[in-house]
């Protein structure tokens, strides 16, 4: 039975809609968490320093979106004005945001440290086993498109994978949907990434999973 109290309180997570999820005294608490519904007031804290080399969990999805807002320009300007010369920029920031967060991308650091400030936009926090699998899906793009033209001389097909990228982070950026989340977590319901890659969104995937049977999702 779903219960409520300090054990449920302890948890500080507002979960909608509504599920069980157990307790730390026992029983079950009536909550769920969305994979891109953690509260707005849950700070990423953790118990110990993170090491250089971590993704942050959970990560504010509005910075995400504001980082996305950046690669968005960055391809379109690689392509409307053939400066292929950006796409090895644009490779770099990827693989140092899936390797240390925003600790080595300028963008990233510019977003979080001066223009999320400035403009003061409500937080918003979700799990962050997902987005560092987006990221790594632009790292392949970008990777990919520099090979192309750099390697073997392919600008068109190297143009081709940036537009395609920027269709993907364009709707992070306009409409907040990340698809490279979509897959992650599509891969975690059907079993091919194990729970505990992100136990936050394994909750929402069993969920999922449990209303399907039920005719009900």
């Amino acid at each position: 039975m779903p219960r409520s109290g300090s054990s449920c309180d302890a948890l500080r997570i507002t979960r909608s809609p509504p599920s069980t999820v157990e307790s730390a005294g026992g029983g079950y608490c009536d909550f769920a968490l969305l994979p891109e519904s953690f509260p707005s007031e849950m700070p990423p804290v953790s118990e110990s320093k993170d090491p250089f080399f971590s993704f942050p969990h959970p990560i504010n999805s509005y910075v995400a979106r504001w980082v996305a807002a950046g690669v968005v320009l960055m391809a379109v300007a690689t392509i409307v004005f053939d400066q292929p010369w950006i796409m090895p920029i644009m490779a770099y920031g990827f693989i140092a945001r899936v390797a240390a967060g925003p600790r080595l991308s300028p963008l990233a650091m510019f977003v979080t440290k001066i223009l999320q400030p400035a403009i003061g936009e409500p937080t918003k926090f979700v799990p962050g086993p997902p987005k560092r699998f987006a990221a790594s899906i632009g790292v392949a793009f970008t990777v990919t498109a520099t090979v192309l033209h750099f390697g073997f001389g392919l600008t068109g097909p190297a143009y081709g994978v940036l537009a395609a990228l920027i269709f993907a982070a364009g709707l992070e950026a306009v409409l907040g949907f990340c698809m490279g989340c979509h897959f992650f977590n599509l891969m975690m319901r059907a079993g091919v990434l194990p729970e505990s890659v992100c136990k936050d969104c394994a909750d929402f995937t069993k969920r999922q999973a449990r209303l399907e049977a039920e005719g009900r999702a």
